[in-house]
Parts: C-alpha cells; sequence; structure tokens
C-alpha cells in the first residue's frame, strides 16, 4: 500500500444558500466579466475532462450528504490551493452545498504569486506572515476561508468519502493510491511555475487562475442547473 504525503487545505462551506449578492464586490465583477465569458470558451476536450467532477458532483447531492472534494498537486502551493477556493466560490455562487479540502505530496506554503492572482480576482487577503501563513482569503461576508499547508492526516481532513481530484500529472503518478477516497479523478493543469521570475510570471499567473475559475464554474452551473 503507497501512502502519500497529502498536505490538505481546510477550506470548508457549509450550507450556503445562493449567495451570489455577497461576494466581494470586485469579486462578483471578476466574475461576471472574465469567469463566466470564459465558461463559453471551453474546448470540448476540457469540457469532457470536468465531466467525471460533474457525475461525481451530481451524484453525491442525490444523497443526504454534500460532495467532499480534496485537490491534489505536487507541493499544494498553487493549482491545487486555486482549485479548492474557486471550487468554494463557486459553490457558493449557485447555492450547492459543498465541502473542500487541497493537498500535496509535501506540505510547503501557499504560494505567494498564486495568492496575488487571487488577490487580484477580487479576493481579500490577510497575511499572518511565518514560513507557512494561515492566511485567510475572504470571499465575502459569510465567506472567510483559512488556507495553510498540513499533510493529509491532519484532524481538520476528511479520512474517507471523498473525491480526490488530481490537478498536476507529478501528484497524479507520485499517488496512484489516496486513502479514504472513494473516487479519483484527474483534472490537470499545467503549471505556473515555470514562469516564476520571468516576465511572463504575472500573466501566467493570472492566466491559470482564470482557467481554472472557469472550470470550475462551468462545473457548479453544469450541476446547479439540473437542481
Amino acid at each position: 500500500m503507497h501512502y502519500c504525503g497529502i498536505f490538505l487545505l481546510s477550506l470548508q462551506f457549509q450550507t450556503l444558500l445562493k449567495s451570489k449578492m455577497k461576494l466581494n464586490p470586485t469579486l462578483l465583477q471578476y466574475i461576471d466579466e472574465q469567469v463566466l465569458p470564459a465558461t463559453l470558451r471551453l474546448t470540448p476536450e476540457r469540457k469532457a475532462a470536468l465531466e467525471p467532477l460533474i457525475a461525481y458532483l451530481k451524484q453525491e447531492l442525490a444523497t443526504a450528504n454534500p460532495p467532499r472534494l480534496v485537490f491534489i498537486c505536487t507541493h499544494n502551493s498553487r493549482r491545487s490551493h486555486l482549485s479548492q477556493i474557486w471550487a468554494s466560490t463557486a459553490a457558493a455562487y449557485y447555492g450547492i452545498q459543498v465541502e473542500t479540502y487541497s493537498g500535496g505530496t509535501e506540505a510547503t506554503a501557499f504560494n505567494p504569486r498564486a495568492v496575488r492572482a487571487v488577490e487580484q480576482a477580487g479576493f481579500g487577503i490577510e497575511n499572518p506572515g511565518g514560513e507557512n501563513p494561515r492566511y485567510i482569503v475572504t470571499a465575502g461576508d459569510t465567506l472567510k476561508l483559512e488556507a495553510f499547508s498540513k499533510r493529509f492526516d491532519d484532524e481538520a481532513n476528511p479520512t474517507a468519502d471523498f473525491a480526490a481530484v488530481m490537478t498536476c500529472s507529478d501528484a497524479d503518478e507520485a499517488c496512484p493510491f489516496v486513502p479514504g477516497a472513494s473516487q479519483r479523478i484527474r483534472l490537470l493543469y499545467n503549471d505556473p511555475k515555470e514562469a516564476d521570475d520571468t516576465p511572463q510570471e504575472q500573466e501566467r499567473y493570472a492566466e491559470r487562475c482564470l482557467q481554472i475559475a472557469s472550470e470550475l464554474f462551468y462545473a457548479f452551473q453544469k450541476v446547479s442547473n439540473k437542481q
């Protein structure tokens, strides 16, 4: 049995009514002007990649318990954080109950470049400092999330009945088995880290942030339309 050191980020939404008007005004503008139009430009290939996630959400929402998603990448510093935050926000936007987490094969920290991309999209960010800051990510008055690095076996994280959503190929290959996962979903994204310390850095992070946002909004939109 192969156990991976999975770093999980505990960002959970409890039962939420449709909360579009409760979102930060800048964030809501970003969603309306950039995210939603981008959902209309998704390629058939990306829509197909999202189908297992959509099917899992529909399946779980038909039961008494909310779906639980654990987004996993190698260092849990970029893609898995972005995925978890945007999944939570999309769920709140469409009034869907869901619990989201994230993890990596080792505990590092939420990369400042990815944090900046989230902030520029309209999320409020509080950084208490430290080697592994416990960021407070604010999407609205009632949507305040704590984002920090930890392993999969932290008591705040699920140990069973969740979908492991693999957001990078390295983690997907390194973790052939995720303990407790009832389903494994491959939703792979290119690592914006490739542009670190280059003139394209900010643009690349903004692109990945928007891509992840639009794809997860598309998924939750499809689930919402089925309700």
